[in-house]
Parts: C-alpha cells; sequence; structure tokens
C-alpha cells in the first residue's frame, strides 16, 4: 500500500500538485509507520518534509525533517544526517531565518567534510558564502565562495562553478574589488555558455555592462549589450526593451 501511495506521490509533484503529494506522502507515512522499516519511515518523512516546504509550511516541514534526524541518528549514517540538517538549513533560509540555518549547516560541513562528499560541500559553502555577503562579511563570503569552486572543480560540477562565479562576482563587486569582479563574472559567463544556459548568460552579462558602465568603458559595455541582442534573438525573442534602450544610450554617449 505505501509503495502505491509514494508512486502517486511522486507523479503528483511532477505534475506540480502539492496538495496531491502532500496527501499521498501523508499516507505512505502513515503505512510506513504500521508496517516499514525505519528507513522507509524516514525516507517517506523526508519526502513529506520536502513536499511541505515546497509549500511554505516551515513547521510541518521541520517537524518532518527533525524525526528524519531522530531515526538516521539512530542507525548512524553521517551521509543521511548531514544532507537533512543541509534541508533544516535551506528551509530556515527560505523563510529568511539565517540565525536558525547556520548551525545545521555548519554540522552538515562538520560531517561531509571526512566523506570527502565535493557535490555537497560545493552547494553548502556556496550557501553559507551567500550569508556571509549578505552581512557583508566580504573576506569570509570570499574563503567560503572559493572553496565551494573547489568542490565544484573536484566533481565537474559545472552548474555549481557557473552559480558559484556569478556571486563571487557580485560578492567582489559589492565589496569595490572590480578587478576580481570582473575576471569572476567572465569565468561564470563561460561555463554558462558550456551549459548552453543563455539566461545564466545573460544575467552576468548585465552584471558586466553594470561594472563597466561604472567605469565608464563605453565600448566594453556595448559589446556586452550587443551580445544580450544575440542571445534574445538565437532563443527566437526580440531583445528586452531594457536592453534595446540601453544599447541605444550607450552608442550615442560612444558617438
Amino acid at each position: 500500500m505505501a509503495e502505491n501511495d509514494k508512486h502517486r506521490a511522486r507523479i503528483f509533484l511532477h505534475r506540480g500538485d502539492l496538495i496531491q503529494a502532500r496527501a499521498a506522502w501523508e499516507a505512505a507515512v502513515k503505512d510506513d509507520r504500521l508496517t516499514g522499516t525505519q528507513r522507509e519511515l524516514s525516507n517517506s518523512l523526508g519526502n513529506l518534509g520536502n513536499t511541505y516546504a515546497l509549500a511554505g509550511d516551515l513547521e510541518k516541514a521541520d517537524a518532518c525533517y527533525k524525526e528524519v534526524l531522530v531515526i538516521q541518528r539512530g542507525e548512524q549514517d553521517p551521509h543521511a544526517i548531514a544532507h537533512t540538517l543541509v534541508n533544516l538549513g535551506n528551509l530556515y533560509i527560505g523563510a529568511d531565518r539565517p540565525e536558525k540555518a547556520r548551525p545545521y549547516y555548519l554540522e552538515a560541513l562538520d560531517l561531509l567534510k571526512p566523506l570527502n562528499d565535493h557535490r555537497a560541500l560545493g552547494i553548502l559553502y556556496h550557501n553559507l558564502a551567500m550569508e556571509e555577503a549578505r552581512q557583508h562579511q566580504w573576506d569570509e563570503s570570499v574563503r567560503l565562495f572559493t572553496q565551494a569552486l573547489e568542490s565544484h572543480r573536484v566533481v565537474g560540477n559545472e552548474e555549481g562553478l557557473a552559480g558559484t562565479y556569478s556571486q563571487l562576482g557580485k560578492t567582489f563587486l559589492d565589496s569595490g574589488r572590480t578587478v576580481e569582479a570582473e575576471r569572476c563574472f567572465n569565468n561564470a559567463s563561460e561555463h554558462f555558455i558550456k551549459l548552453g544556459n543563455p539566461a545564466g548568460e545573460a544575467a552576468v552579462l548585465r552584471e558586466l555592462a553594470n561594472l563597466y558602465e561604472q567605469r565608464q568603458d563605453t565600448v566594453a559595455a556595448i559589446r556586452c549589450v550587443e551580445r544580450l541582442h544575440h542571445l534574445a534573438l538565437g532563443t527566437g525573442r526580440a531583445p528586452a526593451a531594457a536592453d534595446r534602450e540601453r544599447l541605444a544610450r550607450l552608442r550615442a554617449a560612444r558617438s
């Protein structure tokens, strides 16, 4: 019975029907409490917690994840414990309560380091760096972003590299280090190109255009905005009105 509920829950989640997915996972949890193993119950509770989190129900998601932690600690599974701790941290970041997220992230970090789970470590270092940047702790943020990049490289995580270089560039820009920011944005752009992600590349190009305008390097800013036009046309869309206006203004300023 529980397996049928789990199958239905995955289908509903794929369709984006959180109400039906939640009901199916709740039924699966109920069945696993009666007839399933602790590991099966843990998996169902984790998925139910994820569904509550997607629906914005912080308290119920928190309760699910914490029950999962009790089971995982009993089984002494550090890898599973770490991922649940990250889920709890992400939950509180999403709720704009970073002070509650940090202890979960740090405990997860202590567990993941000996396991050399660089895919998870890259994401975790990135999340910690984002919080330091929000608090304008620039040096610590740069240190953590750099560690994230190192972990992404170990596992060849192109998406992680693109996103982390982009955020590191913003951190450098916000802290007044424009040379380092430019280098990071160019690296991010290269990785987004490898991924075939024009939206990611476009976001970085706008950051670069802003940087070049601040430097009064009109020629470089024009190159960035022209590339934005090329990307839009390549995906069958007209360039955004703001980008068209910006290009016209920059060309007029150069004349």
